[in-house]
């Protein structure tokens, strides 16, 4: 496997850190207020998008909202498993049978564990529960 990459990306604009993020760089987070980000802290939480910095609270978020993307997985992702965000906001493989996520993208290249970095193309302005 080669080191993860990134490519085109649709970032938001204005955004700032709710909460001391430098530790959660390539992490799913949420809206929490207005124009305000945190990390994703349930699976069921909606991902606005995948942070690309690591700001402190206060300071300005830069969020990945589609495009492609390193992301950080809750355990080894392989190639085209669909991803949403697990209980850490670290990303996690899901199937059709897990009604409540939200899916928002799809893996392209491997992660070997947990706490690893994949490449995913994400589209969090479209993400889904499943059906």
């Amino acid at each position: 496997m080669g080191a993860a990459f990134e490519g085109s990306q649709m970032r938001a604009v204005g955004l700032i850190a709710g909460a001391d993020l430098s530790a959660k760089q390539f992490y799913a987070v949420k809206l929490s207020a207005s124009n305000t980000v945190i990390v994703c802290a349930a699976t069921t939480d909606k991902p606005y998008g995948i942070l690309q910095n690591a700001p402190t609270s206060g300071q300005e978020a830069e969020v990945c909202v589609v495009g492609q993307t390193k992301i950080n997985s809750d355990a080894a992702l392989t190639i085209g498993v669909s991803i949403g965000t697990a209980a850490d906001g670290q990303l996690a493989a899901y199937t059709v049978s897990d009604t409540t996520k939200h899916i928002i993208g799809i893996v392209q290249q491997t992660s070997g564990a947990a706490a690893g970095y994949a490449v995913a193309f994400v589209n969090c302005a479209s993400s889904r529960t499943l059906a």
